[in-house]
């Protein structure tokens, strides 16, 4: 994970429908920027539907919700339409940033190693640095956490 205080390193990624996006496009505003391993995953549905729903608070309180994945344009576009999801979904298939936000590690699961996404979390404050760094955090509960967090800076 990145360290709470250094500047959130920008990027440029395609949302769901194509369209570029820079995290500097987003400075004097708050960003929940969090990364997950795959659409349409029980885990990653979970957690993308969690903010949707919690989605009007976060814009109530100026903060913009991102979520990054190594899928495709087209996957994203899939997801969001299925779930009704009210956010930017940001494909990142060379895996620049999620290289770049340290959220590609090794990963255990049933006795094999392989490298992937841990889902993760950073909240990243009006002028660029990060205010909060999460890992493996909890699908269910993430988007609860971070409105909460928000209220605290």
């Amino acid at each position: 994970m990145l360290a709470v205080g250094t500047l959130a390193p920008d990027f440029t990624l395609p949302d769901q429908n194509g369209t570029p996006h820079s995290l500097s496009d987003y400075r004097g505003r708050k960003v929940v920027l969090y990364f997950y391993p795959r659409d349409n995953t029980s885990g990653c549905t979970k957690q993308a539907c969690a903010f949707g729903e919690l989605y009007p608070q976060f814009t109530e309180r100026g903060a913009v919700v991102l979520g990054v994945s190594k899928d495709s344009v087209a996957s994203h576009k899939r997801f969001e339409e299925k779930y009704g999801l009210p956010f930017t979904l940001l494909s990142d298939e060379d895996k620049s940033v999620i290289q770049a936000y340290d959220v590609w590690k090794e990963k255990k699961s049933f006795g094999k190693v392989a490298f992937g996404v841990v889902r993760s979390t950073y909240l990243i404050g009006e002028d660029g640095t990060i205010l909060r760094a999460h890992g493996r955090v909890k699908p269910a509960e993430n988007a609860e956490q971070m409105l909460a967090e928000l209220d605290i800076d």
